[in-house]
Protein backbone atom coordinates (compact mmCIF):
# COMPACT_ATOMS: atom_id res chain seq x y z
CA UNK A 1 0.00 0.00 0.00
CA UNK A 2 1.44 3.15 -1.23
CA UNK A 3 1.80 6.48 1.57
CA UNK A 4 -1.21 8.07 -0.64
CA UNK A 5 -3.51 5.02 0.43
CA UNK A 6 -2.50 4.51 3.69
CA UNK A 7 -4.09 8.05 3.75
CA UNK A 8 -7.09 7.14 2.39
CA UNK A 9 -7.64 4.38 4.51
CA UNK A 10 -6.62 5.56 8.06
CA UNK A 11 -8.83 7.37 10.23
CA UNK A 12 -7.66 9.39 12.49
CA UNK A 13 -10.38 9.31 14.93
CA UNK A 14 -9.60 5.80 16.02
CA UNK A 15 -7.49 4.79 18.87
CA UNK A 16 -3.82 4.29 17.70
CA UNK A 17 -2.17 0.88 17.38
CA UNK A 18 0.30 -0.51 19.71
CA UNK A 19 1.82 -2.12 16.93
CA UNK A 20 1.87 1.49 14.93
CA UNK A 21 4.98 3.56 14.70
CA UNK A 22 4.78 7.26 17.28
CA UNK A 23 1.27 8.14 17.51
CA UNK A 24 0.00 5.44 16.13
CA UNK A 25 0.86 6.53 12.66
CA UNK A 26 0.75 4.21 9.84
CA UNK A 27 3.91 5.55 8.05
CA UNK A 28 7.38 3.59 7.53
CA UNK A 29 10.47 5.70 7.76
CA UNK A 30 10.68 5.67 4.15
CA UNK A 31 7.52 7.16 3.82
CA UNK A 32 7.35 9.68 6.45
CA UNK A 33 8.61 13.27 5.81
CA UNK A 34 9.77 13.74 9.41
CA UNK A 35 12.49 11.25 11.26
CA UNK A 36 12.90 11.01 14.83
CA UNK A 37 16.29 9.87 16.24
CA UNK A 38 15.63 8.28 19.60
CA UNK A 39 18.97 9.31 21.33
CA UNK A 40 18.58 7.07 25.00
CA UNK A 41 21.65 8.45 26.71
CA UNK A 42 22.20 10.02 29.85
CA UNK A 43 25.75 9.06 31.27
CA UNK A 44 26.56 12.50 32.38
CA UNK A 45 23.28 13.25 34.22
CA UNK A 46 24.58 14.74 38.29
CA UNK A 47 21.11 14.80 39.76
CA UNK A 48 17.66 13.28 38.75
CA UNK A 49 17.61 10.09 36.73
CA UNK A 50 15.49 8.48 34.21
CA UNK A 51 16.03 10.96 30.72
CA UNK A 52 17.64 7.72 28.72
CA UNK A 53 14.32 6.18 28.89
CA UNK A 54 12.26 9.35 27.63
CA UNK A 55 12.04 8.07 24.57
CA UNK A 56 10.49 4.76 24.83
CA UNK A 57 8.10 6.50 27.48
CA UNK A 58 7.06 9.59 24.86
CA UNK A 59 6.91 6.45 22.24
CA UNK A 60 4.23 4.68 24.86
CA UNK A 61 2.56 8.30 25.98
CA UNK A 62 2.27 9.38 21.93
CA UNK A 63 -0.55 6.66 21.57
CA UNK A 64 -3.11 9.21 23.53
CA UNK A 65 -2.52 12.10 21.72
CA UNK A 66 -5.41 13.13 19.67
CA UNK A 67 -4.07 13.94 15.65
CA UNK A 68 -6.15 16.71 14.69
CA UNK A 69 -4.32 19.95 15.65
CA UNK A 70 -6.10 23.03 15.58
CA UNK A 71 -3.08 24.46 13.88
CA UNK A 72 -1.45 22.07 12.24
CA UNK A 73 -4.66 19.72 11.33
CA UNK A 74 -3.13 18.17 8.38
CA UNK A 75 0.15 17.35 10.24
CA UNK A 76 -0.86 13.45 10.49
CA UNK A 77 -1.02 13.40 6.73
CA UNK A 78 3.20 14.36 6.42
CA UNK A 79 4.00 11.26 8.61
CA UNK A 80 5.60 11.09 11.75
CA UNK A 81 7.72 8.24 12.18
CA UNK A 82 10.33 7.30 15.10
CA UNK A 83 13.45 4.94 13.68
CA UNK A 84 14.34 1.47 16.55
CA UNK A 85 15.70 2.70 20.08
CA UNK A 86 18.96 1.46 20.42
CA UNK A 87 19.35 -0.78 23.31
CA UNK A 88 22.72 -1.29 22.68
CA UNK A 89 23.24 2.48 23.40
CA UNK A 90 20.44 1.85 26.33
CA UNK A 91 22.30 -0.73 28.07
CA UNK A 92 25.77 1.32 27.68
CA UNK A 93 24.49 4.51 28.98
CA UNK A 94 23.45 2.42 32.29
CA UNK A 95 26.83 0.87 32.63
CA UNK A 96 28.44 4.38 32.47
CA UNK A 97 26.08 6.13 33.97
CA UNK A 98 27.29 4.10 37.45
CA UNK A 99 30.95 4.74 36.71
CA UNK A 100 30.24 8.33 36.30
CA UNK A 101 28.58 8.36 39.77
CA UNK A 102 31.82 7.79 40.83
CA UNK A 103 33.56 10.63 39.58
CA UNK A 104 30.67 12.53 40.85
CA UNK A 105 30.98 11.50 44.36
CA UNK A 106 34.60 11.95 44.57
CA UNK A 107 33.75 15.54 43.54
CA UNK A 108 31.36 15.92 45.93
CA UNK A 109 33.57 14.37 48.81
CA UNK A 110 36.10 16.62 47.62
CA UNK A 111 38.54 14.64 46.22
CA UNK A 112 41.28 15.68 44.27
CA UNK A 113 39.76 14.44 40.67
CA UNK A 114 41.85 15.55 38.37
CA UNK A 115 45.40 14.09 40.14
CA UNK A 116 43.16 9.93 41.10
CA UNK A 117 44.50 7.79 38.52
CA UNK A 118 41.11 5.99 39.20
CA UNK A 119 39.04 8.71 38.05
CA UNK A 120 41.01 9.75 35.13
CA UNK A 121 40.76 6.65 33.97
CA UNK A 122 36.93 6.64 34.38
CA UNK A 123 37.00 9.98 32.80
CA UNK A 124 39.06 9.23 29.47
CA UNK A 125 36.59 6.30 29.18
CA UNK A 126 33.01 8.13 29.24
CA UNK A 127 34.72 11.05 26.94
CA UNK A 128 35.32 8.35 24.42
CA UNK A 129 31.97 6.84 24.54
CA UNK A 130 30.46 10.28 24.37
CA UNK A 131 32.15 11.36 21.17
CA UNK A 132 31.29 7.69 19.50
CA UNK A 133 27.23 8.79 20.64
CA UNK A 134 28.17 11.82 18.93
CA UNK A 135 29.44 10.45 16.00
CA UNK A 136 26.32 8.19 15.96
CA UNK A 137 24.07 11.01 16.55
CA UNK A 138 25.79 13.14 13.45
CA UNK A 139 25.89 10.11 10.54
CA UNK A 140 22.07 9.40 11.41
CA UNK A 141 20.69 13.01 11.05
CA UNK A 142 23.17 13.40 8.02
CA UNK A 143 21.70 10.14 6.61
CA UNK A 144 18.32 11.19 7.06
CA UNK A 145 18.78 14.48 5.81
CA UNK A 146 20.23 13.46 2.74
CA UNK A 147 17.04 11.77 1.84
CA UNK A 148 15.06 14.66 2.31
CA UNK A 149 13.71 14.10 5.97
CA UNK A 150 12.90 16.62 8.37
CA UNK A 151 14.67 15.74 11.38
CA UNK A 152 14.31 15.39 15.34
CA UNK A 153 16.47 14.25 17.97
CA UNK A 154 14.42 12.97 20.95
CA UNK A 155 16.81 12.60 24.51
CA UNK A 156 17.83 11.30 26.46
CA UNK A 157 20.16 13.98 28.48
CA UNK A 158 21.01 17.29 26.51
CA UNK A 159 24.30 16.36 25.69
CA UNK A 160 22.67 14.16 22.94
CA UNK A 161 22.45 16.80 20.08
CA UNK A 162 26.14 17.98 19.80
CA UNK A 163 26.59 15.73 16.45
CA UNK A 164 23.03 17.12 15.29
CA UNK A 165 24.43 20.48 15.21
CA UNK A 166 27.34 19.00 13.46
CA UNK A 167 25.78 17.16 10.66
CA UNK A 168 22.92 20.75 10.43
CA UNK A 169 26.30 22.99 9.87
CA UNK A 170 27.83 20.77 7.51
CA UNK A 171 24.43 21.05 5.12
CA UNK A 172 23.44 24.05 5.75
CA UNK A 173 25.97 26.50 6.86
CA UNK A 174 25.15 29.07 9.21
CA UNK A 175 22.31 28.79 11.44
CA UNK A 176 21.24 29.70 15.19
CA UNK A 177 19.42 27.40 18.35
CA UNK A 178 16.75 28.73 19.78
CA UNK A 179 17.36 27.29 23.11
CA UNK A 180 14.61 26.24 25.67
CA UNK A 181 16.03 25.39 28.79
CA UNK A 182 16.14 26.11 32.92
CA UNK A 183 19.68 25.78 32.77
CA UNK A 184 22.63 27.82 30.46
CA UNK A 185 24.40 24.62 29.90
CA UNK A 186 27.34 26.65 29.25
CA UNK A 187 29.90 24.96 31.71
CA UNK A 188 33.45 24.15 30.58
CA UNK A 189 33.35 20.24 30.71
CA UNK A 190 31.11 20.21 33.66
CA UNK A 191 32.67 17.53 36.57
CA UNK A 192 35.55 16.93 34.16
CA UNK A 193 32.94 15.20 31.38
CA UNK A 194 34.00 17.12 28.29
CA UNK A 195 30.58 16.12 26.50
CA UNK A 196 28.75 16.94 29.93
CA UNK A 197 24.66 17.84 29.14
CA UNK A 198 25.54 20.86 31.42
CA UNK A 199 28.30 21.79 28.43
CA UNK A 200 26.03 21.33 25.55
CA UNK A 201 25.89 25.10 24.54
CA UNK A 202 29.74 25.63 25.00
CA UNK A 203 30.63 22.74 22.94
CA UNK A 204 28.13 23.77 20.08
CA UNK A 205 29.63 27.63 20.36
CA UNK A 206 32.88 25.90 19.08
CA UNK A 207 31.03 25.46 15.39
CA UNK A 208 31.70 28.37 13.88
CA UNK A 209 28.00 28.06 11.93
CA UNK A 210 26.02 28.93 14.88
CA UNK A 211 25.59 32.36 14.37
CA UNK A 212 23.56 32.87 17.58
CA UNK A 213 22.26 31.47 20.70
CA UNK A 214 19.30 32.63 22.13
CA UNK A 215 18.24 30.63 25.58
CA UNK A 216 14.87 31.44 27.27
CA UNK A 217 13.70 30.48 30.28
CA UNK A 218 16.76 30.33 32.56
CA UNK A 219 16.75 30.20 36.03
CA UNK A 220 20.12 28.03 36.85
CA UNK A 221 23.31 29.05 35.99
CA UNK A 222 26.81 29.87 37.68
CA UNK A 223 29.53 32.55 37.19
CA UNK A 224 31.88 30.45 35.37
CA UNK A 225 28.44 30.38 32.72
CA UNK A 226 27.67 34.07 33.05
CA UNK A 227 31.15 35.03 32.10
CA UNK A 228 31.43 33.09 29.19
CA UNK A 229 27.67 33.79 27.87
CA UNK A 230 29.26 38.01 28.29
CA UNK A 231 32.35 37.14 26.17
CA UNK A 232 30.42 35.63 23.04
CA UNK A 233 28.47 38.31 21.53
CA UNK A 234 26.59 35.56 19.42
CA UNK A 235 24.91 34.65 23.13
CA UNK A 236 21.20 36.29 24.15
CA UNK A 237 20.21 35.17 27.26
CA UNK A 238 16.68 35.68 28.06
CA UNK A 239 16.21 34.60 31.82
CA UNK A 240 12.88 33.74 33.38
CA UNK A 241 13.03 35.75 36.14
CA UNK A 242 14.20 39.27 33.23
CA UNK A 243 11.15 37.88 31.33
CA UNK A 244 9.08 38.17 34.46
CA UNK A 245 9.59 41.51 35.46
CA UNK A 246 9.17 43.48 32.21
CA UNK A 247 5.29 41.70 32.11
CA UNK A 248 5.00 43.20 35.75
CA UNK A 249 5.74 45.86 34.32
CA UNK A 250 3.09 45.57 31.28
CA UNK A 251 5.25 44.17 28.60
CA UNK A 252 3.42 41.09 27.01
CA UNK A 253 4.75 37.92 25.97
CA UNK A 254 3.85 38.52 22.09
CA UNK A 255 6.18 41.49 22.17
CA UNK A 256 9.02 39.43 24.56
CA UNK A 257 8.54 37.04 21.60
CA UNK A 258 9.48 39.19 18.97
CA UNK A 259 12.40 40.38 20.69
CA UNK A 260 13.90 37.05 21.06
CA UNK A 261 13.34 35.74 17.47
CA UNK A 262 14.83 39.08 16.75
CA UNK A 263 18.07 37.49 17.54
CA UNK A 264 18.02 34.31 15.96
CA UNK A 265 18.89 34.26 11.91
CA UNK A 266 17.04 32.54 9.17
CA UNK A 267 17.94 29.03 9.92
CA UNK A 268 16.89 28.38 13.13
CA UNK A 269 17.10 24.69 15.41
CA UNK A 270 14.97 24.63 18.55
CA UNK A 271 16.63 22.66 21.33
CA UNK A 272 14.01 22.14 23.88
CA UNK A 273 15.03 20.98 26.84
CA UNK A 274 11.49 19.95 29.23
CA UNK A 275 13.02 21.70 32.51
CA UNK A 276 12.34 24.84 30.42
CA UNK A 277 8.84 24.39 31.17
CA UNK A 278 7.11 24.71 34.17
CA UNK A 279 7.71 22.00 36.91
CA UNK A 280 4.61 20.89 37.22
CA UNK A 281 4.42 19.98 33.81
CA UNK A 282 7.84 17.93 33.88
CA UNK A 283 7.81 17.21 37.57
CA UNK A 284 10.63 13.88 36.84
CA UNK A 285 12.69 15.67 34.62
CA UNK A 286 16.96 15.27 35.80
CA UNK A 287 16.99 18.71 37.41
CA UNK A 288 13.79 20.69 37.85
CA UNK A 289 14.20 24.35 39.16
CA UNK A 290 11.05 26.38 40.08
CA UNK A 291 9.48 28.79 37.25
CA UNK A 292 10.13 28.21 33.81
CA UNK A 293 7.23 28.54 31.19
CA UNK A 294 3.64 27.41 30.80
CA UNK A 295 2.80 24.92 27.98
CA UNK A 296 1.05 27.40 26.15
CA UNK A 297 3.70 30.10 26.40
CA UNK A 298 6.49 28.04 24.43
CA UNK A 299 4.59 26.14 22.08
CA UNK A 300 3.56 30.21 21.28
CA UNK A 301 6.77 31.32 20.88
CA UNK A 302 7.80 28.29 18.60
CA UNK A 303 4.59 29.05 16.50
CA UNK A 304 6.09 32.69 15.88
CA UNK A 305 9.07 31.42 14.42
CA UNK A 306 6.83 30.37 11.42
CA UNK A 307 4.95 33.40 11.69
CA UNK A 308 8.47 35.45 11.56
CA UNK A 309 9.42 33.54 8.38
CA UNK A 310 12.13 31.71 9.88
CA UNK A 311 13.24 28.17 8.31
CA UNK A 312 13.22 25.40 11.55
CA UNK A 313 15.94 23.27 10.46
CA UNK A 314 15.34 20.84 12.96
CA UNK A 315 15.13 20.40 16.84
CA UNK A 316 15.69 18.17 20.06
CA UNK A 317 13.37 17.63 23.07
CA UNK A 318 15.30 16.19 25.60
CA UNK A 319 15.39 15.41 29.47
CA UNK A 320 11.73 14.10 29.65
CA UNK A 321 11.85 10.97 32.24
CA UNK A 322 9.74 8.90 33.17
CA UNK A 323 7.78 8.96 36.88
CA UNK A 324 4.81 6.90 38.55
CA UNK A 325 2.38 7.53 35.53
CA UNK A 326 2.79 8.59 32.07
CA UNK A 327 2.22 12.48 33.24
CA UNK A 328 5.44 12.94 31.77
CA UNK A 329 5.64 11.93 28.67
CA UNK A 330 2.07 12.66 27.68
CA UNK A 331 3.81 16.35 27.96
CA UNK A 332 6.37 15.12 26.31
CA UNK A 333 4.55 14.01 23.42
CA UNK A 334 2.50 16.66 22.96
CA UNK A 335 5.17 19.03 22.67
CA UNK A 336 6.66 16.65 20.49
CA UNK A 337 3.91 16.73 18.08
CA UNK A 338 4.24 20.77 18.45
CA UNK A 339 7.20 21.05 17.32
CA UNK A 340 6.99 18.68 14.35
CA UNK A 341 3.98 20.84 13.21
CA UNK A 342 5.89 23.96 13.43
CA UNK A 343 8.73 22.54 11.51
CA UNK A 344 6.53 20.95 8.84
CA UNK A 345 5.22 23.90 8.12
CA UNK A 346 8.12 26.61 8.27
CA UNK A 347 9.77 27.66 4.98
CA UNK A 348 11.63 24.97 3.94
Amino acid sequence: MTKEQKIQHFNPNNAGLKDSNIYGLPFTEEEADIILVPVPWEVTTSYGAGTSEGPAHILEASFQVDLYHEEFPELWKRGIAMIDIPEDMLMRSADLKQKAAIIIDMWEDGVDVKNNEEAKAIHAEINVACGKMNQWVQEQAAHWMSKGKLVGLVGGDHSTPLGFFKAQAAKHGDFGILHIDAHKDLRIAYEGFEFSHASIMYNAMKLSEIKSLVSVGIRDFCQEEKDVANKDKRVHIYTHAALQREQFKGKNWHEQCEEIIANLPEKVHISFDIDGLDPTLCPNTGTPVPGGLWFDEATYLLSMLNQKGKKIIGFDLVEVAPGEDDWNGNVGARMLFHLCGVMATSKQ
